[in-house]
């Protein structure tokens, strides 16, 4: 079959589409220019490889051959995959959800030549439908009206993007806002729109969103506030026993469909094992429950067993569709690689056995999905823990379903490494050594680092977003540079590899230069290198990821503290400033925000291991929550030579000094005298 421009691309979401009869284009001057001097608008379809609904677009429009030949004849057509280029993404999500009142992927984006978006949607279906145009009425209406009203839809489009532009501009406030105050409102919001029978906020869909878990939990800590806790233990075990969590192979889907955790939208992204992972591990250090670690850890283990490429790095993600079987391979289905029939559990599981299983995971002969209007689940079953005071898996049996379940064909896996989302998933094992001392995660945590500097930084140290087959590509965004410096931060403070804080710094300064505000505060979501981009967005909505502005705010008070570096404790608080009034008043959309303004009006605490010491006080210190504190290591003379500007930190030579805005208690040398002092 003849294959068109994406052909030639890297990205899994574009090579998807090569063979599709329409005349795409990658984003690029290749397709502007050719808009421009044919004079037509351009179609603009953003989603990734692992969406089900893009594919389902694809099937239905893409693929056919007559909505292509519209496509082709008054359109230019672009792809972008928006986990490459979430740059672009931003902007024009942001048009979608302010002309129709919600987004999504895949999303369906008109432009002038110049690229400027005039209609949008997200997934149009092939016909008309519900009293609603379907794809190709709505691609022949635009065609007239850009033909017949070109005027009126330039005039609109510019009126358009001044409205974006005033909606994303930032102004700073004099000073920072009434922290106290500010998380208290952002409490009582969430303690509103708790569920309280099965954990989460709000109905469904429910998506686990782990921004808003490590808020509640900071606010525990800080304010001893015992619901806070409570809504996050109840929405990790309620996740954690629902299909949304994958029962045997571990791992977290994207999200549910029901309000109970039960039907998953069957995606696993790399960036939710991440972020998941460290809210089980900080909830395990609160309470000691061993179940939220066992989460945790197999959450972890999926990671390193299917998302990580040879070496090193992490994937981004498995798809939600799968083939019914191998001799089929382009009849897909969401979750077919998950669910199971009566019949196929119970040849593996044993006629006797049966009844057990069936009551511990809810298994129904006829299929146990109540509430399925596309019919894509008759008959299956999706496992989930419904008795959980039965008797659990044993591993011979979890090792013998999942033997079957891998004859089944596998998810497609979207192999690109992207820096921010392995940024988020160093953090992760950093986090889970430390908590746990095993080794394979300070491994896993420092092979992805040594993968990133070898792959993803430019002989000029730049960072580059994607790296995949062979290639690495596009100039890093923010988030690449926050969450890498972020986990680089975090694997220092696990292992005490100096090295590790001198890349820190480096990146952190690269940071500002390319991307900071000085004047208004804030970072800017791009640098100035790539005009095909119409609007520099200061990005501060924490979602499915953090923001870049959350977590770089958060990681130069860090290292102020660490560098002793003023610059950048007053960026911290120039970003903070800047965020101030939407953070009073929209404080649900940047919880991760509030989690960095808590540290930063906290006083500095620090955590001192200096000369050569037990591995029970590190095992010790494990068992505490204490997200404010920052760890210094002072055990041998290389990590000493990192603080040198530090006189007092000098002056420390054996013991755990625990400090509070500088001023340290005696130092501890064994665990009684340590625990208490880690309050």
């Amino acid at each position: 079959m003849q294959k068109n421009r994406l052909a030639l691309e890297k990205s899994p979401y574009l090579l998807q589409h090569q063979e599709n009869p329409v005349d795409w284009f990658p984003w690029g001057e290749e397709a502007f220019a050719k808009a421009k001097a044919e004079d037509k608008p351009i179609f603009l379809s953003i989603g990734y490889s692992t969406c089900h609904w893009c594919h389902v677009m694809e099937r239905e429009s893409f693929e056919n051959d007559a909505i292509a030949e519209l496509l082709n004849r008054d359109f230019v057509s672009i792809k972008v995959d928006r986990e490459e280029r979430p740059d672009i993404d931003r902007i024009y999500m942001m048009f979608v959800q302010a002309t129709t009142g919600s987004g999504g992927w895949p999303m369906s984006v008109f432009l002038t030549p110049e690229r400027e978006p005039f209609f949008g949607g997200t997934y149009f279906p092939p016909t008309n439908r519900h009293g609603r145009p379907g794809f190709p009425l709505i691609l022949e209406r635009l065609a007239q009206s850009w033909r017949t009203e070109r005027g009126r839809i330039v005039e609109s489009s510019g009126n358009i993007l001044a409205q974006l532009r005033r909606i994303t501009s930032v102004e700073a406030t004099p000073s920072l806002l009434d922290d106290r105050a500010a998380a208290e409102k952002l409490y009582s919001y969430f303690r509103r729109s708790f569920d309280t029978e099965r954990g989460g906020f709000g109905s469904a869909p429910k998506f686990p969103r782990p921004s808003t878990l490590n808020f509640l939990l900071r606010h525990h800590s800080l304010t001893q506030n015992e619901e806070s806790l409570e809504m996050v233990l109840k929405t990790l075990a309620e996740m954690a026993l629902g299909g949304m969590n994958d029962q045997l192979g571990g791992g977290f889907h994207r999200y549910s469909v029901d309000a109970y955790w039960f039907v998953p939208h069957f995606e696993k992204m790399l960036y939710d094992q991440a972020q998941l992972a460290i809210s089980y591990l900080e909830a395990h250090q609160i309470t000691q429950n061993a179940a939220l670690l066992s989460v945790a850890k197999a959450t972890l283990d999926y990671v390193l067993r299917d998302l990580r490429h040879p070496e090193g790095g992490f994937y981004s993600a498995e798809d939600a569709d799968s083939a019914l079987d191998a001799a089929n391979p382009k009849e897909k289905a969401e979750g077919a690689f998950y669910v199971w029939t009566w019949e196929e559990l119970e040849a593996l599981v044993g006629a006797e056995r049966m009844p057990w299983f069936a009551k511990r995971f809810g298994v129904e002969r006829d299929g146990n999905v109540q509430e399925d209007p596309h019919g894509e689940f008759t008959g299956k079953n999706i496992l989930s823990i419904s008795n959980p005071d039965t008797e659990p898996l044993d591993e011979e049996l979890r090792a013998r379903l999942l033997a079957a379940r891998g004859q089944k064909p596998r998810p497609h896996l979207d192999d690109k490494v992207l820096t921010s989302w392995n940024g988020l998933m160093i953090s992760a094992f950093a986090k889970a050594y430390q908590v746990t001392r095993e080794e394979q995660y300070r491994e896993a945590a420092e092979a992805a680092l040594a993968f990133v500097q070898k792959y993803l930084i430019t002989g000029e140290g730049q960072l580059l977003r994607r790296f995949r087959a062979g290639e690495a590509a596009v100039a890093g965004f923010l988030d690449d540079y926050a969450c890498l410096t972020q986990a680089l931060l975090d694997t220092y403070e696990a292992t005490g590899r100096s090295a590790y804080l001198a890349e820190a710094d480096r990146l952190a300064a690269l940071m500002q230069t390319q991307f900071e505000d000085r004047e208004s505060g804030g970072f800017f979501a791009t640098n100035t290198q790539d005009p095909s981009v119409l609007l520099r967005i200061k990005d501060d909505y924490d979602g499915a990821e953090p923001s870049g502005n959350s977590i770089a705010a958060d990681v130069l008070h860090r290292l102020g503290i660490l560098t002793g570096k003023a610059e950048y404790a007053e960026a911290a608080q120039r970003t903070l400033r800047a965020f101030a009034g939407r953070l009073m008043e929209q404080g649900p959309t940047m919880p991760q925000m509030a989690c960095s303004m808590m540290r930063l009006r906290e006083a500095p605490r620090q955590i001192v291991w200096a000369g050569d010491l037990p591995e029970g006080l590190f095992a010790a210190a494990a068992t505490r929550f204490l997200p404010f504190h920052t760890q210094i290591h002072l055990r041998d003379e290389a990590q000493r030579a990192a603080f040198r500007w530090s006189p007092a930190l000098g002056a420390m030579t054996q013991g755990v000094y625990v400090c509070e805005n500088f001023t340290c208690q005696l130092p501890a040398e064994n665990e009684e005298q340590l625990l208490p002092l880690l309050k």
